[in-house]
């Protein structure tokens, strides 16, 4: 019997007039997941097929479950149109199985076909009862269901279905810039981003000496584990010691972390214009801590014109902690190696801060030019797999 691995879209066909770029993109990313494997690609506008050599079934498995506009994905077993040679495969296939009960569940693409899904579902059944001894049909808690697609020139059999990540293929949507800090939320938030089909930059923030290489290697190693969702990912890597230490120096101690937020998205809008990117992505959640207050966000936010994404601003801190278990950041991000948010957090941070008072106290400093200098000066690193950064730690 021929195996193949059969690929349903499911959010990606509601995008009717967008759906074959859609479905160029999803293949494109497939195919650069795949590209270490001997696979061959079969797409329409419902499915996508995978040929593959058997020996490789399991890691391509692994692989795809990871890939954005994927809903669901079968190992399948194809077959001509002929209901007797249906017939057959199915037999050859349930008599590898041990059950007691069965179901078959038919659906037919091609509306010409001779037989209606009930009559299929029937012939095939009582094909099964016949040649197989001691067993019966249970339509409501069958140990083995079959699933039979007829299409016009093809019928695809399965038993097992896998849920795919769901979501847009990355790629369908332009680029946007995460502020990475290290922490739980962020990586969450770059996760999420990436599910609707955004193309992902991510922006870290260090404070040498105040923060440590470690902390750097900490986010190179979280980039590392989101871009298994995409192809790459370029890391910008910005000084901000000497803004940093100069509002330090000069503001009112309670609006330290507010100035700091304000000279970040300066710095995110002009690294976005520069990357071609469209929208500032975050980690906030709301209310969580003190510059992530309503009132927070509309001051820091006043210093941007970009779109400014929130993924996880509406989940409690447990929900996101859970999302970070599953990609696997979790355990980074609670590495206890300090960013630049951490290390000079006044004891008594405003929660509702005073916009004239920011504007007042970012005028003690020259601040154009030091955003200037440390957009001219940060670091890029493409991360593509674990030899493009070891020589950059």
């Amino acid at each position: 019997m021929n195996r193949l691995i059969l690929i349903k879209y499911g959010e990606l066909t509601t995008k009717k007039g967008n759906r074959n770029f859609f479905i160029k993109t999803l293949t494109k990313n497939i195919e650069h997941k795949l590209s270490n494997f001997d696979v061959k690609i079969k797409k329409d506008l419902s499915r996508m097929c995978i040929y593959f050599n058997d020996c490789d079934l399991k890691k391509i498995i692994d692989t795809i479950k990871d890939i954005f506009g994927i809903h669901a994905y079968h190992v399948a077993y194809i077959t001509n149109t002929n209901i007797d040679d249906i017939a057959s495969t199915v037999l050859e296939l349930l008599k590898e199985k041990e059950f007691k009960t069965f179901k078959i569940e038919t659906k037919r693409g091609d509306k010409s076909f001779s037989l209606s899904s009930p009559e299929v579902s029937k012939k095939l059944g009582g094909h099964i009862l016949k040649n197989i001894p001691n067993i019966n049909v249970d339509v409501h808690n069958p140990e083995v269901l079959v699933k039979v697609e007829i299409t016009a020139k093809e019928t695809y059999i399965y038993l097992d279905s896998y849920k795919g990540s769901g979501g847009y293929p990355v790629g369908t949507q332009p680029r946007a810039l995460l502020m990475l800090s290290g922490g739980i939320d962020s990586p969450v938030a770059g996760y999420l981003a990436m599910k609707r089909g955004i193309k992902l930059d991510c922006v870290y923030f260090e404070a040498i000496p105040h923060t440590s290489m470690q902390a750097r290697e900490k986010v190179i190693e979280l980039t590392k584990k989101l871009v298994k969702y995409t192809d790459s990912i370029n890391l910008h890597i910005v000084n901000f010691t000497p803004i940093q230490e100069e509002i330090y120096k000069t503001s009112d101690p309670n609006y330290v972390i507010t100035i700091m937020r304000r000279m970040m998205y300066r710095i995110m809008e002009r690294l976005a214009k520069r990357n071609k990117a469209y929208a500032i992505i975050n980690g906030e959640s709301i209310g969580q801590v003190a510059s992530q207050t309503l009132v927070s966000m509309k001051a820091i936010n006043s210093v941007t014109n970009f779109p400014v994404i929130r993924p996880v601003a509406c989940l409690d801190k447990l929900e996101i902690i859970d999302i970070a278990k599953k990609i696997d950041t979790y355990e980074t991000s609670i590495l206890p190696y300090e960013d630049c948010c951490t290390v000079f957090v006044p004891k008594h941070p405003v929660i509702n801060p005073n916009m004239y008072t920011c504007e007042e106290l970012e005028k003690k400093f020259n601040f154009e030019e030091m955003i200037s200098d440390a957009v001219k000066n940060t670091m890029t690193i493409k991360i593509k797999d674990i030899d493009d950064v070891n020589d950059l730690l």
